[in-house]
């Protein structure tokens, strides 16, 4: 459970469960192959195209990047993931048709960014022989925040460069409208600031694919329900959990300690459990699955349990935390 993580351990990972990948092999069954012409059909993900090994291999590399990113986190990683800059990005995304991977991917970069600007900006207080504030240091910035939102925004997009680009005609057009003035020679400087900052290293991990992958395995280990409508279940439930983050997380906090007042230790340990991309997909695949079709609900808390190592307990916590804030009232004796 998670009580034990927060109260011995940083890292949720680590120390209380790790990848269980060696026993990935024997959860999967050779799936029927499907023509490479069809992917381009589509911008939707194509399941079960892809060999047992070549998953099995994904899903290792992706859980090591999880876990190097958990060992990294600091106390105020997630301070950037409001819930009106995560409303900000979804809206905007949509407006310039971007994929669900590049929204999360933006608000990842953004999130990174600024967490690198605080700490340069509070070596710099220090180095002047100045107290640093947190509160003090994240309103010298605010000036930017909406340009350097954007920028990520627009980075993002480059990612997906075979989708729709954001161009610097339509940023600028965007930012004009709200008011501001910016050149594009600025919004140059803007990109390049934050690629400096992040040392070109942008193309950050995002949820929706923790979730694909692990529908993909869902899917070679014959779960009956169709995999899309699972996946657009899961997009709806994601989207959602990032918009109500701070009240999903805390009272998957308060349930797990079993207290309703954490203290500053607690609050610092569940850090890397709030960040773990791994936790969130299981969280958000078994909520879904469970609003679809609850008969084959222990199926997939099985599945879910044995292919990542997060144990079940765990993962009915973080299930029953996202559908408490999703359909209310519902599912306040889960």
């Amino acid at each position: 459970m998670f009580q034990e993580v927060i109260l011995h351990s940083p890292s949720l990972t680590r120390a209380k469960r790790g990848i269980q990948l060696k026993s990935l092999a024997e959860l999967f069954e050779m799936g029927s192959s499907t023509n490479v012409a069809a992917r381009y059909q589509s911008s939707e993900p194509v399941f079960g195209a892809v060999a047992a090994g070549v998953i099995q291999d994904a899903l290792r590399h992706m859980a090591k990047e999880n876990e190097q990113y958990l060992s990294g986190v600091c106390n105020e990683t997630g301070c950037f993931k409001e819930t009106w800059i995560v409303e900000f990005v979804f809206l905007l995304s949509e407006k310039w048709s971007l994929t669900e991977s590049a929204r999360y991917q933006a608000i990842e970069i953004f999130e990174r960014f600024m967490l690198t600007l605080i700490k340069e900006l509070s070596n710099f207080t220090r180095a002047k022989g100045e107290d640093s504030n947190w509160a003090s240091m994240k309103q010298q910035i605010e000036s930017t925040y909406v340009l350097h939102l954007v920028s990520c925004i627009q980075l993002a997009s480059k990612l997906s460069f075979h989708y729709s680009i954001v161009s610097n005609n339509m940023v600028l057009r965007f930012l004009k409208s709200l008011g501001f003035s910016y050149t594009t020679e600025e919004l140059l400087e803007s990109e390049l600031a934050i690629l400096k900052a992040l040392h070109f290293q942008i193309n950050v991990p995002a949820p929706s694919a923790y979730i694909e992958m692990l529908l993909e395995v869902l899917g070679y280990n014959g779960y009956l329900l169709p995999t899309k409508q699972l996946l657009e279940m899961c997009r709806h439930l994601l989207g959602l959990t990032y918009l109500l983050r701070s009240s999903i997380y805390d009272t998957l906090l308060k349930s797990s300690i079993k207290n309703a007042s954490p203290s500053e230790l607690q609050l610092a340990k569940f850090v890397p459990v709030k960040e773990d991309l791994m936790l969130l997909a299981v969280g958000v695949i078994g909520a879904s699955s469970f609003l679809l079709n609850p008969e084959g609900w222990n199926q997939v808390l099985k599945y879910l349990s044995d292919t990542t190592g997060i144990s079940q307990q765990s993962i009915v916590e973080a299930v029953c935390s996202i559908l408490k804030h999703s359909i209310g009232s519902a599912m306040d004796d889960c």
